[in-house]
């Protein structure tokens, strides 16, 4: 079996964002979305996820590199002069692994985000970190503590496949990809494990890693004939139209592209031409023992 779990990041970033997931929801092919509950747009998003019943929301956890839920003077040694999430991500990493006063004020950071989501009256569908911070063990396991409190079921694993997609890494930038992906693929495994061990479940693939902010229909129509066995996750970061916020948060993305491609046609008879299931995280069964 192939099933296909299509995704969009950042919903509650701007207005352009949203707008981009409802239309993408109605007329497109995405099924899923996962919300920044502290960004600017969280509050407009959570409305229009209202409206669109079948539209499965997680919890996009922002530990890094965006505004947090709880106030800067709660948490001081997460933030920086901007009274943001710290985006110095190595230097964050190390200080949630070594220091046991920014783990306690991460945790509230986590619980807030968590807390946040379940007043917003949304069913949690899957969790998943900005920047795949997920990845590192000490966030992971917070997250698996404390989601365990509020419904958690499942979580993004960020396990990019290289079988059939070699002749991608050959393009200009293949090396580099290539090598990110090796260099993850320890984390990547360590993480399946912690899933497995606290009872989650998971996607067994992602497909946008290495084309993030670069999804448009001709990579899309190229990756889907590609899918593995198993049930995939492919994410995007759509938009209606540009803004400074977005090209300051990614320069060099195209979401108004990525738009596009969840709302061409050819998208979905692509799907049905591989005869390829659309689900939610949702949708997955829990693992035995759990």
């Amino acid at each position: 079996m192939k099933a296909l779990i299509i995704t969009a990041d950042d919903f509650g970033f701007s207005l352009a964002v949203n707008e981009a997931v409802e239309e993408a929801h109605r007329r497109g092919v995405l099924g899923t979305a996962s919300l920044m509950v502290g960004a600017p747009a969280a509050r407009d998003a959570v409305a229009r996820a209202a409206r669109l019943p079948g539209l499965k929301v997680g919890l996009h956890l922002v530990v890094a590199g965006a505004p947090p839920v709880l106030s800067p003077a709660e948490i001081p040694a997460l933030v920086d002069p901007r009274g943001r999430l710290s985006s110095r991500l190595f230097r964050a990493g190390v200080d949630f692994y070594l220091r046991p006063a920014v783990r306690a004020q991460l945790a509230r950071e986590i619980r807030a985000q968590f807390e946040w989501f379940r007043g917003c009256g949304l069913a949690l569908d899957h969790v998943n970190c900005h920047k795949h911070l997920h990845l590192h063990p000490t966030v992971f396991a917070l997250i698996a503590e404390i989601g365990a409190a509020y419904g958690l079921k499942a979580v993004r694993l960020p396990r990019e496949p290289l079988s059939g997609f070699l002749p991608d890494l050959l393009r200009e930038d293949g090396p580099r990809q290539l090598a990110a992906t090796l260099l993850l693929r320890p984390w990547v495994r360590r993480l399946r494990g912690k899933i497995r061990a606290s009872g989650l479940q998971s996607n067994d693939f992602i497909l946008g890693m290495r084309d993030s902010g670069r999804m448009g229909l001709a990579r899309v129509l190229r990756l889907l004939p590609r899918l593995p066995v198993g049930v995939t996750e492919m994410y995007f970061h759509p938009a209606v139209r540009s803004s400074p916020e977005l090209s300051s948060e990614a320069p060099g993305a195209c979401h108004a592209e990525e738009f596009a491609a969840l709302m061409d046609p050819s998208f979905r008879r692509a799907l049905d031409d591989l005869g390829v299931r659309r689900i939610g995280f949702s949708d997955l069964p829990l693992p035995r023992g759990s």
